[in-house]
């Protein structure tokens, strides 16, 4: 997703949580407000975005993930069973549109 092998992942749910994430990764982790256009926020059990038209989600880049940290990050998101790991294009808070990861739901958000 950029250089060095350093990935960046967009976030819109639990993720948000600045201690969760430390917790779940050992350590601190960059993030800077964003947002997705083209797509709403939602949620049942769990929060999931879906495609929208005129739609916005507000919510932080994660930046400075490796492999490893993805690896984490995916089984907290139960990836394959609950969510599937896509590549969006988010905007940051200083207007810059940026490649990132999105955990996007897996279906059971259409129940």
């Amino acid at each position: 997703m950029n250089q060095q092998g350093m990935q960046r992942l967009f976030v819109y749910g639990a993720l948000l949580d600045t201690e969760k994430c430390r917790r779940l990764l050992g350590r601190p982790v960059e993030r800077e407000g964003a947002h997705l256009d083209g797509f709403r926020r939602g949620r049942k059990r769990y929060f999931f975005v879906v495609p929208s038209e005129g739609g916005r989600v507000d919510g932080a880049i994660l930046s400075g993930l490796d492999d490893g940290d993805l690896s984490i990050l995916d089984k907290f998101e139960e990836v394959p069973s609950l969510y599937t790991r896509g590549s969006i294009e988010a905007i940051s808070a200083d207007g810059e549109k940026m490649r990132c990861w999105i955990y996007l739901p897996a279906g059971w958000e259409r129940d």
